[in-house]
């Protein structure tokens, strides 16, 4: 419980308080609908409290009582005389049983320390339970959780996107990452191929953040994780005046590799943002960053106490991809294994091993190739592909991959065919379907009796979001009833439709309705997606609450909100994003989902494209049950102008 209100909330929430009368309508913050705490004066005239204004702020532009244009810097402290009135109202001490008594909202905290029988008996009993076994109890529990969910699959490196021997290893997307809209070769309009573009490249980074306060959020949304077609973690967004901005090196698409020394390129969105979330005053991430089209080839060839060995993979037809994923090195010329694909024909030959260099394919010499080369040369190659390739000593064959936080990209050497495969029967992936239930709430009330939630969302929020409860707060009768939930999305109160009103008009409806002797509510609870998934409730203490971007996910299609983006390019330009998901025989139809977006190209210039977008049409063409090898085609015809549709799901906070 709070020592300054004796109530239960999070640690960012304004302060509970349980008011002997009815406040004064010009005394309420029209975003909490409570009365002010700490009230803030904005330049328009209106006012509020000083933690909803900031948490609004993050992601709106604008007042929320008559929408003109605002920045929290143009706030400024209410006068004396409000915070007098406001401090003066009348509450109930929140212990009940024990304690009867009456006091201005400003002298609460002093009788809950000092005189409050009800606040002396529940911290002595605080103390007794926590004193036999202190020991044990104060090493933060959240510790241990950083380090046990290290993921079983994760030992031995294999789903690392990092090469063993490679500090900074250079990742070509060009081939590697099919799906990517941005061939190394691009047909001309007489048929030739014209080289344009070599290696699309990225870096691994090890970054350092530092916190003044441990608890602090980082400032940043993500999106992905093994259980979502995307695989790994990607950042969406980097917030205003957070944490991550102003250290500056993370940006919108990096993938985050590491979080202090544990990979999370292999574990659920759920068990990363618990890693993120951790507290702590120095934060360990190693992200692998987008660096766009490099035209750099290394020149140094060293191939000393290695060990050359020959493998033939022989191709049933010319199409059949060998699952292998290509990378280049900033510190060694030639090509390198990343990875192989679960159920590739490479990973079930079994002779060739994570970070063998690529000698020469075919007797076509690759020492100083690209994976664009080899790829062409693979995919050219009838049956038999004889890989030439130097390996270090004590080096082990690479056992096929067990990790799905590759496969589910469908990468391979083959310049963008999906890998077909089965997959283990016990393997979290996404699949669509109903995870929400609708439910009716009706409820008999005093008038002046109030709702007691919070809300958040609306149409006019940058992702255009149905309203949900934020929280439900123990003053109010949904409370006592108990069935709505932090998390519901609101579709109607009293017939009053909510799923396409803006922020301040669903506040709006619910303040006028709220005043009547009954209450209809009709919401949609969201299930989890994965029930053996822990609770992240523990762990969201100190951070500003709003849903998981893996939550929206469930949502049925009719709240969703399709905007149109429409991209233009040149002849020789790629449009600069790759995708992920679509139609497989083991996994049925799959959302299409925006994983990477190259610095440099009309994609990223465009700047409204997001990673972990979902695709819902091409042209007006519905994505829904093509496959990854039917959209690819369908977007690299686009010559100079595609419109793509799309839902936009605000990332996991962090």
């Amino acid at each position: 419980l709070c020592c300054e209100c004796g109530q239960a909330h999070l640690l960012l929430d304004n302060h509970l308080y349980n008011f002997q009368d009815e406040v004064d309508d010009e005394l309420v913050c029209h975003i909490c609908l409570q009365p002010l705490l700490q009230p803030m004066d904005t330049p328009c005239g209106h006012t509020y409290c000083f933690k909803c204004l900031e948490n609004f702020m993050q992601e709106y532009s604008f007042c929320p009582m008559d929408r003109k244009k605002l920045s929290f810097q143009q706030c400024h402290k209410s006068s004396l005389l409000v915070r007098n009135l406001l401090d003066k109202l009348v509450v109930l001490c929140p212990f009940k049983a024990e304690c009867q008594q009456t006091m201005q909202r400003c002298e609460l905290e002093a009788h809950l320390q000092n005189r409050c029988p009800g606040f002396k008996k529940y911290k002595s009993e605080l103390q007794r339970k926590k004193n036999p076994i202190s020991k044990g109890k104060e090493d933060p529990p959240a510790k241990g959780e950083t380090n046990t969910p290290k993921d079983p699959e994760v030992p031995g490196g294999g789903s690392s996107l990092v090469a063993e021997s490679s500090g900074a290893a250079v990742v070509s997307l060009g081939t590697a990452e099919p799906g990517l809209v941005n061939p190394a070769f691009e047909e001309t309009e007489e048929g030739e191929n014209l080289p344009h573009r070599t290696s699309l490249v990225a870096e691994t980074t090890t970054i350092e953040i530092h916190r003044e306060d441990p608890e602090e959020e980082l400032g940043m949304r993500i999106v992905g994780g093994k259980d979502t077609p995307l695989g790994n973690i990607v950042v969406q967004e980097v917030l205003r005046d957070s944490v991550i901005a102003a250290d500056g090196r993370i940006a919108p698409g990096d993938h985050i590799l590491e979080v202090n020394g544990v990979n999370i390129s292999s574990v659920t969105h759920c068990q990363a943002v618990s890693f993120l979330r951790h507290p702590g005053p120095v934060l360990h991430l190693m992200v692998l960053q987008e660096k766009g089209f490099s035209n750099k080839t290394a020149q140094q060839d060293s191939t000393a106490n290695r060990e050359v060995i020959h493998v033939t993979l022989i191709k049933r037809d010319r199409s059949e991809p060998l699952g292998i994923k290509l990378i280049r090195k900033t510190d060694e010329a030639g090509i390198f294994i990343l990875d192989l694909l679960e159920g590739g024909l490479a990973a079930k030959n079994g002779k060739l091993s994570r970070n063998d260099r690529v000698l020469s394919i075919n007797g076509q010499d690759l020492r100083q190739g690209t994976p664009e080369a080899a790829a062409q040369i693979i995919q050219t190659t009838e049956s038999r592909v004889n890989f030439v390739i130097l390996r270090q000593p004590g080096v082990q064959l690479g056992e096929p991959v067990e990790d799905g936080s590759t496969s589910n990209s469908s990468s391979s050497s083959n310049g963008g065919s999906p890998v077909h495969h089965r997959r283990r029967p016990d393997q979290n992936h996404y699949r669509r379907k109903s995870s929400y239930q609708k439910k009716t709430v009706a409820i008999k009330k005093e008038p002046k009796e109030s709702l007691g939630i919070t809300i958040g969302g609306g149409r006019d929020n940058k992702n255009k979001l149905p309203i949900y409860v934020t929280s439900v707060q123990p003053i109010g009768c949904l409370f006592r009833d108990g069935r709505i939930k932090r998390g519901d999305v609101l579709l109607s109160i009293n017939g009053i439709d909510l799923t396409h009103l803006n922020y301040y008009e669903a506040v709006s409806a619910l303040k006028s309705n709220a005043a009547s002797h009954s209450v209809t509510l009709k919401a949609l609870e969201i299930l989890s997606l994965n029930s053996t998934e822990p609770s992240l409730d523990i762990r969201e203490q100190g951070f500003s609450w709003s849903p998981l971007w893996i939550t929206w996910l469930g949502l049925p299609s009719n709240l969703h909100f399709c905007q149109d983006i429409v991209l233009s390019k040149g002849n020789l330009e790629s449009w600069g994003f790759s995708i992920v998901g679509g139609f497989e025989e083991s996994k049925g139809n799959q959302p299409f989902f925006i994983k990477t977006i190259v610095p440099g190209t009309p994609a990223f210039r465009d700047r409204k494209l997001k990673c972990g977008d979902e695709i819902v049409a091409v042209n007006g063409v519905p994505a829904i049950g093509m496959s990854n090898s039917e959209l690819i085609p369908m977007l690299k015809e686009q010559r100079n102008k595609v419109t793509l549709t799309v839902v936009s799901w605000p990332g996991s906070l962090v």
